[in-house]
């Protein structure tokens, strides 16, 4: 419950973050369009986001008989879901994801590398944490997040020329602190969506992680797994769009630095070490 509460009180901020810089674009009626042009984005993440990203992967969805497909089928037993649909992406690097707006219309995908390298354990684990995705309905509000996020950067650009031109904001930008203030809030606010967006997703993987392990019975194979990935994550990295990395079991791509305060993810180490107690 306390994860979920963050949850809303993040995504909360983030969407006023987008009224916000859509009056600062367009005093009043900026704010209308912002408002309207968020619940379009969001109905349009609710209904196609799915079929984008497993085209965008080019997965290929596989029958029952499939190894991938039975692991998922013991485990949704387990789960009390309905049975997702099983894609497997044509690629070597080791990972997986889940999509789709609810447990009646979900997708979980894993790479070739994944089915290949991994134990039947490991792979249950991983699977599991992808179930426990669906179930929480992760996927549907990760992807509201990035499609707010991803509005307020195209507002804050509009704002930063806006600032540079003088084109847009109008009498209500007059009265509150003119280009300056503009610039300065086309660029915070894309700042801030990124660091929100991405503490949505490492607080939700955390509750899939732990999801993961009561679906398979025990943690272990998922912690082994997570190990292994790390590893294969930076020597084989997955080609992943950016937009699409918070999807992932592990972030497909490493980031140092100043980057990792971006990361969708958590630490692996810090992964681990939650589910087994430590």
């Amino acid at each position: 419950m306390k994860s979920t509460a963050k949850t809303a009180l993040l995504l909360g901020i983030l969407s006023a973050l987008l009224l916000i810089v859509g009056q600062a674009v367009g005093g009043q009626q900026g704010l209308i369009v912002a408002f309207v042009f968020a619940a379009l984005l969001n109905f349009g993440s609710y209904w196609f986001s799915d079929k984008l990203v497993l085209r965008m992967y080019r997965a290929k969805e596989v029958g029952a008989e499939h190894p991938l497909s039975r692991i998922v089928a013991r485990l949704v037993q387990r789960a009390g879901l309905p049975m997702p649909k099983v894609y497997i992406i044509p690629t070597p690097a080791l990972n997986a994801f889940a999509t789709g707006r609810d447990p009646a219309h979900a997708a979980v995908a894993a790479t070739e590398g994944i089915v290949a390298n991994l134990s039947e354990r490991e792979l249950e684990g991983v699977m599991a944490h992808e179930l426990a995705h669906v179930r929480h309905r992760d996927t549907l509000i990760s992807a509201v997040a990035a499609t707010i996020a991803a509005a307020v950067m195209m507002l804050a650009s509009i704002a930063r020329w806006g600032a540079i031109f003088g084109g847009v904001g109008g009498r209500d930008n007059d009265r509150g602190g003119g280009g300056l203030g503009l610039l300065a809030t086309a660029i915070v606010a894309p700042i801030a969506a990124m660091l929100i967006q991405a503490a949505i997703s490492r607080s939700r993987e955390f509750v899939a992680d732990q999801g993961g392990a009561e679906i398979a019975g025990s943690p272990q194979g998922l912690a082994d797994a997570l190990r292994k990935l790390e590893v294969a994550s930076k020597q084989l990295p997955l080609q992943a769009n950016p937009a699409t990395a918070h999807l992932f079991i592990v972030q497909p791509f490493a980031g140092r630095g100043i980057i990792s305060l971006f990361s969708t993810h958590p630490p692996t180490q810090q992964r681990v070490a939650r589910l087994l107690g430590r």
